[in-house]
């Protein structure tokens, strides 16, 4: 069979020029192999193996595993001999070998593969390419993929190893690690500690996240947080409008794709098991005033104030402190009795890829564990524990039939479970182990205990007491008097086909996906009321109780613990169909795509809601041309359009256009003298159109919707001589305006790539972003006409959005053992709005133009008051509820369009302050050194030029007594300190309005550098151990809380440090 191939190709023409170019292109392989080339070409040579084994005659076929096309020039090589050959035009070789013996097939870009000689004398070997030559390919629109050298948009690519941190959500991976991606995680409660992220910061005021893809499918921020870095294969973010325009109408906010694993044509199954055990802790407690402190700045309060309220006398304190009686003078410590310092979690994955020519497999298993902070004080009182357990599983099993060389079918599963069990604190199964923690703040140390002597009360006698209209509550009875268990699913299921179409033209290939994604929640809940009890005095009963009352009148009762329940659940159904042509000629290459898609989601229960139940339709057309010139000039056209259901007949397709060019200088002839020191340098440029037809959660927002039954409705009166009638007309709740059209974005990217000395990588990208058309609720219509109830939408806004982002990467070998990986990324985003329809009367200060979105609006503060002259001489606050004093805040007054000042300090006198809550840099530094069997690895990150408004902590209050936090407890205003830089103003018994406005005197920087990660490892033969750590070591001006959680949040969930145990197996 052999020869009569050989025959074949001998009788070619031109056959010796061909086998001289595979001998000279195999030469450094053949060597490295120990083979000839002499031998190599001769494939009607026999070669007799050395020893007494018997061999014959092997005639094989070298194929790629995934497109089925013959390899040339694979060298096959009799492993122990010197003996080897290369593979022919159309991949056959022959070769000497006996039973036994194993064949060594290798080519370059290919992964090596290890065959034993049996019975058989004809064999059908595919090699799979190498992992490093699929790492030099970019994923792009809709999952194709593009050589680096030839890329002309914006994509950041990320490998999967980079974003394996201990966290149990993927997004916590974002920050810093990805150049162009802003991103920042808000709270640390489990279900709820993911980051938010967005690309390239916000350019609307409308939706501003990401469209994220997962194997050419949508997919939610709660399904990519699933994820575990081990089942992707590639992860992009496409930045420009090049890389997302033929998303249309979902691509305005950048594009983030990820593809996960496929199987493999392997000898043997590889399978991968990780375990890991870890413990988080809070990176950052509020520190909270002791009971003694606490008294003497209530009885200060007073004073201040001169409310006439009884103060807590010196005995009070005295016998608190000594712990005379616990009860009649309680001294309780509320974040100790609720809250341990450590949780204890686990996580596991186990995965499997492997196959055939014909069939190949990845299936991947894992679970996740997470517990709460939460004590879980319930069962110390009743039958159930409420404290927080979350768990997590997620199955991907992806499974490719290799029909033949040119169709392949592939099916890919994606199942997510979530099991969450938690505590709630309101009868409607409201309530989470966050408001406990806020909790504590609402609640003092002194006024009760946490419950009074059980004696023989069928129930626990929960302590309380009551002020004013405000009713008794107690954070250990709300945070026992409930749990809740809800359940989460979502299934993705994938089938794709693909159809190579050379019969037709060579290089053209049809794709086409059908999906089904299936979301569902459930939750059911039980909850009971409970009794609370205040003391009427301090005098004990005889029989040696103590003489109680209900805190909130009547009489008790038994609590019951009652049940509800709530669920909920969307579907989606996605086709998607595309021809792809890719071809060279000699130094032209020629590539292009014609899609077509639509998307249809549903929302399974709606209730009786009319336009919830509609379902949510999308259609949309995209194609592109790519063409490159011998690997030097590139151009490509995008184009998309989509059709939505927001917008009038005549507005409903949107068209969006891309260009994009590029010049690989490093390439030309000119440039060969400075290859050695920079091997890459390549300019790229792009322009182009994205759409948005989301206006918040509004739908057909270019129709009108009228209420006739709301209060709210136009109400009058007619009749005479007396005897009238009232009526009520029709209430607009939203205007019709079929002029609604797209929200439109114009994208200007320009950037570059350079790579030095073959070990330095740098990407630098400028980008400018103009959004018109913007959606907005318009403001200039005057209440007085009758609109106040009334929305009117229209594309009234425009915005700018501008910045830079770079990303570099060094890769030295330091020495035989030793080499060093750094990669550092760097983003700035900037926005402002331009155009923005509100009320024509407003102060300059006071108008959105010109101002970043989400800035924070304020008053100016101008320290404090220093006595009752200058409260005399300074501008009239109408700001406060109560006299204002000495020690309050004083604000500046703010000048009119005119220049004029009022005298008075109202809201005209408020102003943009600071930078925006979403930072507009964001920046990171991480590295990998490994010697040996060990490694190390690091990752520093950080913000800047954003802010936080400091609120949520005011002792005291009106009908309260809000617990005291230390730093106010040492550094306020009082008569004995009367420091103009003291950190909080006089204390005061009531709230004080004029104290808590948002001001310049709450604003705070919000940047910071953190240590977000440490990790070190050894390897043996199959297994890695490793110790890594999240959230170390935060280096900030702000002290208070951590500065990454934002304002407000001084007594929220905090955000966890992570100290994590692992292994990880791999069994080849």
């Amino acid at each position: 069979m052999g020869s009569n191939y050989a025959h074949k190709e001998t009788s070619r023409r031109g056959i010796s020029r061909v086998l001289c170019l595979m001998v000279g292109l195999s030469l450094p392989m053949l060597i490295g192999a120990g083979v000839t080339p002499l031998q190599a070409a001769e494939t009607n040579t026999t070669a007799q193996a050395p020893g007494p084994k018997q061999t014959k005659k092997i005639v094989g076929v070298v194929s790629d595993s995934k497109t089925g096309e013959p390899i040339i020039g694979a060298a096959v090589r009799l492993k122990g001999s010197s003996q080897g050959v290369i593979t022919d035009i159309e991949g056959h070789f022959e070769i000497q070998a006996a039973p036994g013996d194993q064949l060594f097939v290798s080519s370059v870009g290919y992964t090596s593969k290890t065959i034993r000689v049996e019975k058989t004398t004809i064999l059908s070997i595919t090699l799979s390419e190498d992992a490093k030559t699929l790492q030099n390919v970019v994923v792009t629109a809709f999952g194709t993929g593009q050589k680096k050298e030839s890329v002309t948009g914006s994509i950041q690519t990320v490998r999967p190893m980079e974003l394996k941190i201990p966290s149990a959500n993927l997004s916590n991976a974002f920050a810093g690690r990805l150049a162009g991606v802003i991103a920042y995680q808000r709270s640390g409660e489990p279900g709820s500690n993911g980051s938010d992220f967005f690309i390239r910061g916000v350019a609307s005021m409308n939706s501003q996240a990401p469209l994220i893809v997962l194997d050419g499918v949508e997919i939610s921020r709660a399904d990519l947080n699933a994820l575990d870095p081990e089942v992707i294969e590639s992860f992009s973010v496409l930045k420009d409008a090049t890389a997302s325009a033929m998303y249309g109408t979902r691509g305005a906010n950048g594009v983030l794709i990820i593809k996960t694993k496929s199987g493999a044509d392997l000898d043997r199954p590889v399978i991968g098991v990780r375990i890991e055990n870890y413990i988080n802790m809070p990176v950052q407690l509020p520190k909270l005033a002791n009971a003694e402190t606490y008294m003497r700045l209530y009885n200060e309060a007073v004073t201040n104030q001169g409310t006439g309220s009884l103060l807590y006398s010196e005995d009070r304190i005295r016998k608190t402190l000594s712990g005379e009686d616990r009860y009649l003078y309680p001294n309780v410590d509320w974040y100790k009795e609720l809250f341990n310092d450590v949780t204890y979690n686990q996580r596991a994955n186990f995965n499997v890829r492997g196959g055939t020519s014909k069939i190949t497999y990845f299936l991947n298993a894992n679970v996740n564990h997470e517990t709460g902070m939460l004590k879980g004080r319930s069962k110390d009182f009743f039958s159930y524990d409420n404290n927080i357990s979350l768990m997590k599983y997620a199955f991907q099993n992806n499974v490719d039939f290799h029909l033949s060389p040119s169709a392949t079918i592939a099916m890919q599963l994606n199942a997510q479970l979530s099991n969450f069990h938690g505590p709630v604190t309101a009868s409607n199964g409201n309530g989470s182990a966050s408001d406990i923690y806020k909790g504590i703040m609402d609640i003092n140390p002194v006024d009760f205990p946490v419950m009074w002597p059980q004696n023989d009360s069928q129930w626990v006698r929960w302590g309380g007491y009551r002020l004013g209209s405000n009713n008794a509550w107690n954070p250990v009875a709300d945070a026992s008097s409930g749990y809740k268990d809800t359940f989460e699913s979502t299934v993705i299921a994938n089938l794709n086909y693909t159809q190579k179409l050379d019969f037709i033209t060579k290089g053209l290939s049809f794709k086409g996906l059908a999906s089904f994604k299936n979301w569902s929640t459930s939750t059911t809940f039980r909850h009971q009321g409970y009794n609370i009890y205040q003391n009427k005095s301090d005098n004990k009963l005889p029989d040696g109780d103590y003489d109680l009352k209900m805190a909130n009148g009547g009489d008790p009762s038994r609590p019951v613990l009652g049940t509800g329940g709530n669920s909920a659940g969307d579907r989606r159904f996605y086709l998607q169909a595309f021809l792809n042509y890719d071809r060279t000629f000699g130094k032209h290459n020629v590539a292009g795509m014609l899609l077509y898609n639509q998307d249809e989601h549903v929302v399974n229960n709606p209730n009786n809601d009319l336009i919830r139940s509609l379902p949510h339709r999308r259609q949309g057309y995209a194609a592109r041309v790519n063409y490159e010139y011998d690997g030097r000039y590139m151009v490509e056209v995008n184009a998309g359009i989509s059709g939505s259901e927001n917008f009038a007949k005549g507005h409903r397709y949107g068209f969006f256009p891309s260009f994009s060019a590029g010049w690989n200088i490093s390439n030309e002839a000119f440039w060969q003298p400075l290859k050695k020191a920079i091997n890459n340098l390549k300019i790229r440029a792009s322009y182009g159109l994205a759409g948005n037809d989301k206006a918040g959660n509004e739908r057909f927002v270019y129709l009108d919707v009228v209420d006739n039954s709301s209060n709210d409705r136009p109400y009058f009166q007619t009749g005479f001589d007396g005897q009238t009638e009232g009526r009520r007309g029709p209430l607009f709740k939203r205007f019709l305006n079929e002029d609604i059209t797209w929200e439109i974005a114009r994208k200007l990217n320009v950037g570059f790539d350079i790579s030095v000395l073959r070990m330095l990588n740098l990407t630098v990208d400028f980008f400018q972003e103009h959004r018109t058309n913007v959606f907005q609720e318009k403001q200039s219509i005057p209440n007085y006409f009758g609109t106040a109830a009334s929305k009117i939408y229209g594309n009234f806004a425009e915005v700018k959005n501008w910045g830079v982002d770079m990303s570099a990467e060094l890769n030295k070998q330091l020495s035989k053992d030793l080499t060093m990986q750094l990669r550092g990324t760097f983003t700035f985003a900037r926005n402002r709005v331009v155009k923005y329809d509100e009320a024509p009367n407003l102060r300059p200060t006071r108008r959105q133009v010109g101002r970043s979105l989400f800035t924070y609006t304020g008053y100016v503060a101008d320290g404090y008051y220093i006595d009752q002259a200058d409260i005399a001489h300074s501008p009239k606050s109408t700001l406060n509820n109560i006299a204002v004093a000495p020690g309050d805040i004083k604000y500046l007054d703010q000048p009119d369009e005119h220049g004029k000042y009022d005298g008075i300090i109202d809201e005209n006198d408020q102003v943009p302050l600071g930078y925006s809550t979403v930072p507009e840099i964001n920046y990171g530094l991480g590295g990998t050194f490994t010697y040996k069997q060990w490694d190390f690895g690091f990752h520093l990150q950080g913000q800047a030029h954003t802010s936080l408004m400091m609120s949520g902590f005011s002792p005291f209050g009106t009908n309260t007594r809000r617990n005291v936090l230390q730093w106010i407890a040492d550094n306020h205003w009082s008569k004995d300190n009367q420091n103009p830089h003291a950190l909080y103003p006089r204390l005061t018994e009531y709230d004080n309005n004029q104290n808590t406005k948002n001001s310049t005197h709450w604003l705070r920087d919000a940047s910071f550098l953190k240590l977000r990660s440490l990790e070190i490892g050894y390897r043996f033969k199959m297994a890695r151990v490793y110790v890594n750590a999240n959230n170390l070591l935060t280096l900030s001006s702000f002290k208070l809380w951590d500065p990454e959680m934002g304002g407000g949040k001084g007594m929220s969930y905090p955000l966890q440090r992570t100290f994590n145990l692992g292994v990880n197996f791999t069994f080849k």
